[in-house]
């Protein structure tokens, strides 16, 4: 028993060690609880198991140190309903009362950790020592005083952050040597008493805040992305002046223009525009009748204009045979070029056409079975 009491306590320790770097309280108020028990107590050995039972109830008060480790005062009573052993029965209300200190172990955040969220159920070594009498009323009876412990586990179940409800058994030792022979008294089986309590505690204070460990790596990393952050402002702001500085030269310019008095550019026009079209049917180089008013513009504007020349280059769409489409597109250029030697009477030396083969300046494929014919002053 020394040895798990002696665990217990090493555990408790680091657990509370390694909390406080990770956990604080709220201040010295704080995880504070009191409560109120009821149970039975019996016997382990010489008396009926059941037959010796009697009730039992207690106050307690506590504080939680850490999410592991907490200590708390206790008060017991042990109410008359029958006599211990052999001995004079006790008239008062209470034959045995106990008055200690313990201290309790939470096995769950031993071993799974602290968790900000309260738990519904969990579970605490407890091991304690204080003061224990047995109250007798009688003439030849005697008070007997002894020094006691207590060891056991409270099983917890949380309804709310504020109220623990516990189920409490454990085992006390009279530690004495009174009416012992032949053996020490110390956890002696035949001076212990094994009892359960049930207990509901009300606890005070905001519990426990996580905090975050100082790690100097994190630290740096933060700083760097703050200075890259403050760097990245720097560039915007800089980027930002240079735009008002440019919007405001294009301000200037702006108003400028605007204060100009206006200026009239009077531009050379023809009367025939530089380009004409000459379209043809798929497979033909004949000019039809729809597009003679083409050639015939031609004409007129190379008659009005000595020395102009035109050059006329003729285009076959995609359809059929290539070698075919080759020779058609020659064939629609000298198409429109004897049609303004023959019919309107141009010289020869005035006109240059030329066979361009497959053309594809048009996106409608129909529209690249054409003549164009650029008139050059």
């Amino acid at each position: 028993m020394k040895k798990i009491l002696l665990i217990a306590a090493i555990a408790a320790g680091v657990a509370t060690a390694s909390a406080q770097d990770a956990l604080r309280t709220t201040g010295i108020g704080s995880n504070w609880s009191v409560g109120i028990d009821g149970g039975v107590t019996t016997p382990l050995k010489h008396h009926a198991f059941f037959g010796a039972m009697r009730p039992m109830v207690g106050v307690h008060a506590a504080k939680q140190i850490s999410p592991t480790f907490g200590l708390g005062v206790e008060s017991l009573f042990g109410i008359n309903t029958s006599s211990w052993g052999y001995g004079p029965k006790s008239a008062t209300a209470f034959d045995n009362l106990y008055l200690g200190a313990y201290g309790t172990v939470n096995l769950f955040n031993l071993f799974s950790g602290y968790v900000p969220e309260q738990r519904v159920f969990d579970m605490d070594l407890v091991a304690g020592a204080g003061w224990g009498r047995d109250i007798v009323n009688s003439a030849n009876g005697q008070y007997h005083n002894y020094f006691a412990t207590k060891a056991g586990v409270n099983f917890n179940f949380h309804p709310s952050e504020k109220v623990t409800i516990s189920v409490k058994p454990y085992v006390a030792w009279d530690m004495s040597d009174a009416g012992v022979r032949f053996s020490s008294a110390a956890y002696n089986a035949n001076h212990a008493t094994f009892n359960i309590l049930a207990g509901v505690t009300y606890n005070f204070g905001p519990g426990f805040e996580a905090v975050r460990e100082y790690n100097q790596a994190e630290v740096d990393a933060l700083n760097a992305q703050v200075n890259a952050l403050r760097a990245d402002v720097d560039a915007a702001t800089l980027a930002a002046a240079a735009s008002q500085a440019e919007a405001a030269a294009l301000a200037v310019q702006l108003d400028s223009c605007m204060n100009q008095a206006p200026k009239v550019i009077k531009e050379e026009t023809n009367t025939l525009s530089s380009v004409r079209y000459v379209f043809f049917r798929i497979g033909s180089s004949k000019i039809t009748a729809d597009q003679m008013p083409n050639v015939e513009m031609i004409a007129a504007y190379l008659k009005n204009h000595p020395d102009s020349k035109v050059v006329i280059k003729g285009y076959a769409s995609k359809d059929g045979n290539e070698e075919f489409n080759i020779k058609l597109a020659a064939a629609r250029a000298e198409s429109v070029r004897d049609s303004l030697i023959k019919k309107y009477g141009i010289k020869a030396s005035r006109i240059q056409a030329e066979g361009e083969g497959i053309g594809n300046m048009f996106v409608e494929e129909s529209w690249n079975r054409v003549s164009i014919c650029t008139i050059e002053d």
